[in-house]
């Protein structure tokens, strides 16, 4: 689904290729990051699909919600392909709370594909994890946005899943 069919207010956070940290530190107070889980899981095909696998199998993955002033305003999935970290993301397993965007925006050898969007409701595994993750006992279908960023080779599809407060923040 095309990111011009979202809301006015969503298409900006949509489609803006740059740090979405640094997006968010700008229109807040106060900027956390939460580490909701990390270790292996289990793609979905279509997330094996943007990371260029082709046999079912397992992931390392990374899942965070990124708070402004203390409000869950995104639920971030990070996939990296097999189970073992390959050497161009190593330093994932060293991020604790740090967000990822300065490894992905400061490194010159890092190449991203285009944003691709989406609408989000109870079908989508992603809408659970995110309600999951917030602890709510239900959402509106959300917007979504994700890519597949490359360093040496080597894929890590990237997910964010944007949640009710993020509407607070300034588009």
């Amino acid at each position: 689904m095309a990111a011009w069919r979202a809301p006015r207010g969503m298409r900006g956070w949509l489609t803006d290729d740059s740090s979405l940290t640094a997006r968010i530190r700008a229109r807040c107070g106060r900027f956390s990051l939460k580490v909701v889980s990390q270790g292996k899981g289990v793609v979905l095909p279509d997330e094996m699909a943007a990371l260029g696998v082709h046999r079912h199998g397992n992931l390392w993955q990374r899942e965070v919600l990124l708070l402004a002033d203390g409000e869950p305003v995104v639920f971030a999935r990070s996939l990296v392909a097999g189970t073992a970290i390959p050497a161009a993301w190593h330093l994932l397993r060293q991020l604790g709370g740090r967000p990822l965007a300065a490894v992905l925006f400061d490194d010159p050898r890092v190449r991203r594909s285009p944003l691709e969007a989406a609408r989000l409701d109870a079908r989508d595994p992603r809408w659970h994890d995110a309600r999951h993750a917030t602890g709510r006992p239900a959402l509106p279908p959300l917007w979504a946005r994700r890519s597949v960023f490359h360093r040496s080779g080597s894929p890590l599809l990237i997910t964010e899943v944007f949640l009710p407060a993020i509407g607070n923040l300034a588009p």
